[in-house]
């Protein structure tokens, strides 16, 4: 079960702000604990973002947020660890709103439509998190994630838990096709190859078009996207 608690009210805005717990194991000191942690956040994905992580570094950030290095390696050891800790956080925040917006759905069909449309809509700034940009953030997901995972390290990253968010994520959709179809076998691989998908085939209509139908010009990719990766999945179960 995903954690998260209210940390303050925003009167003008009318709205609660709310605190995703993350594991400790990610970061040296909680960014979401301080002002400069939350600068840290919001400051390095805008510069991950625009620049790509090879040219991001924790001198130019502390340029950025006028700050030290040696403050910004209190909370992240280093730049991977920070990407680790981004996209962790990113797949809580959609657990968080998956949770939320399934919670009282009874049919396991409409929950999984639910979840593909939050996993694959092309995200906005949720004012319940004011530190971080969710678009800026999805673009780093789709540009960078792969780079988490694809290391020397990624046994010992696993051990500690540095992959719950995604791998939580994954159990929740597959629990929903077990519930639609018992018998099916491959829920987990295909709940993992359809995550993996809803950001690759965004990739390639932007970079590498000869690589999906998903076509700018026809629309939404985002939407094209969707109705993509739930007919794939409907059909995969029901055969």
């Amino acid at each position: 079960m995903l954690l998260f608690r209210i940390v303050n009210y925003h009167t003008s805005l009318d709205m609660a702000l709310l605190r995703l717990e993350m594991n400790a194991k990610l970061f040296l000191r909680d960014p979401q604990e301080t002002d400069l942690g939350r600068k840290i956040i919001d400051q390095s994905i805008r510069m991950i973002d625009e620049f790509g992580l090879e040219a991001f570094t924790f001198k130019k950030l502390s340029i950025a947020i006028d700050s030290t290095e040696a403050s910004i390696y209190r909370y992240f050891e280093n730049k991977h660890k920070l990407l680790v800790y981004l996209i962790a956080w990113y797949w809580n925040w959609l657990e968080y709103r998956i949770d939320f917006e399934t919670h009282n759905v009874k049919s396991p069909e409409d929950r999984l439509a639910i979840a593909l449309r939050l996993i694959t809509e092309q995200k906005s700034y949720d004012l319940s998190f004011p530190s971080v940009d969710e678009s800026a953030l999805q673009r780093i997901i789709t540009n960078e994630s792969d780079k988490t995972y694809l290391t020397k390290q990624v046994d010992s990253d696993n051990r500690e838990g540095l992959f719950r968010g995604f791998k939580t994520i994954c159990k929740r959709i597959a629990d929903m096709i077990k519930e639609i179809n018992p018998s099916y076998q491959y829920a987990h691989a295909l709940v993992s190859t359809a995550l993996q998908s809803a950001h690759q085939q965004v990739f390639f209509a932007e970079h590498l078009p000869s690589l999906t139908e998903h076509d700018p010009g026809r629309g939404d990719i985002y939407q094209q996207n969707y109705v993509f990766l739930l007919e794939l999945i409907q059909k995969a179960i029901r055969e």
